[in-house]
């Protein structure tokens, strides 16, 4: 069954019969698999990760709000994929959404891809690495100018590159 053709009340109505997780396999079954240019096997995303960047980038996870440092990160510089090293997000993007995770207005050029999300039984839309798929979190349409976006992110699936200070 195609669920991105359903309406919202139609899926609300289904997970009724079905399952949040079952509703999830569903939907994720019936996309076609995404091949990204930078690619692992699991034992390799295993290795090269932290427990908590394998949940967040590699699971879907999300991490609690509040908990991690870059929500109150105020540096300049730029956010990397966790994953791979890919430029995402500038910090002159980045802003205080008052969620608990570290919020941008817009992402690098390039930086990242988009794709519906269905995990707690209606559509939103996932953020991901472009180069490596690893997921990074959630955008909504309730954030500041100039794009009115906030892509809510996990600061685990991120890495933190500060601008080098200028000598002389």
């Amino acid at each position: 069954m195609d669920h991105s053709r359903l309406s919202r009340r139609e899926l609300l109505a289904g997970s009724a019969a079905l399952s949040v997780a079952a509703l999830a396999t569903s939907a994720c079954a019936s996309e076609p698999e995404r091949v990204f240019p930078y690619r692992l096997t699991d034992a390799e995303w295993r290795r090269r990760l932290t427990p908590m960047q394998y949940y967040v980038l590699r699971q879907h996870g999300t991490e609690r709000a509040f908990s991690h440092p870059f929500d109150r990160e105020r540096r300049a510089g730029r956010y990397h994929c966790a994953g791979c090293n890919w430029p995402l997000f500038a910090s002159t993007a980045k802003y205080d959404s008052g969620t608990g995770w570290p919020s941008f207005h817009s992402p690098l050029r390039r930086g990242i891809g988009t794709s519906l999300d269905f995990a707690i039984g209606f559509p939103r839309t996932e953020v991901h690495c472009a180069n490596c798929g690893g997921h990074i979190g959630h955008v909504f349409d309730d954030g500041p100018q100039p794009t009115g976006r906030r892509y809510c992110m996990n600061g685990a699936a991120m890495v933190f590159r500060p601008t080098p200070a200028r000598t002389g």
